[in-house]
């Protein structure tokens, strides 16, 4: 299994230089961490997509966890992509019921090539809450290459410290702390 985050950002430059933000991957057998690799992407840029199919050759995984589909600001992760350039089912897990009214406004807002932006979160389809820790507040789930039984199963045995799936988690935490090292 493999989880994707991105540490933290800031969107202004002390030199007019064009930002970047780590984004990281973690290979997990069952709870063990077998192997991390990380890379940087522009934020609010279109690289993340290429950035994490390079980061994921040579590993051996059953399914792919992205902290949602927006990284670096609106630097987007195409799960279809991934989807396609490996065969493997990409699960995009949401702590937060997205609100994609108000990223479609924040999209045209904010972007001259909004369209294609949108156009990410247009094909993933339906938005399904799934309960994975007894006593938890859902999580939201949309799914590429899988079925919902199949997801359902899959988050609610991942997910042992918390009601987010320990691949994703293990990948907060990582890139988050090396973010802040890095300041």
């Amino acid at each position: 299994m493999v989880g994707v985050e991105d540490g933290g950002f800031s969107r202004e430059s002390l030199d007019g230089s064009i930002q970047k933000a780590l984004l990281l991957s973690v290979l997990m057998r069952k709870t063990w961490v077998e192997e991390i690799r990380a890379t940087t992407i522009t934020v609010d840029g279109l690289d993340a997509t290429n950035r994490l199919c390079d980061m994921l050759k040579g590993w051996s995984f059953d399914a792919v966890m992205l902290a949602g589909v927006s990284f670096a600001g609106f630097n987007l992760i195409d799960p279809r992509a991934v989807y396609q350039e490996y065969e493997k089912p990409v699960i995009v897990i949401s702590r937060t019921q997205p609100d994609n009214v108000a990223v479609r406004n924040a999209l045209i807002r904010h972007f001259e090539d909004w369209k294609t932006r949108w156009s990410i979160f247009d094909k993933l389809g339906q938005i399904h809450k799934v309960v994975s820790m007894i006593n938890e507040p859902p999580i939201y789930v949309e799914m590429v290459g899988a079925e919902l039984n199949w997801t359902k199963t899959l988050v609610r045995a991942t997910s042992v410290c918390c009601r987010v799936p320990e691949p994703v988690r293990v990948a907060r935490l990582i890139a988050h702390g090396l973010t802040r090292l890095a300041r």
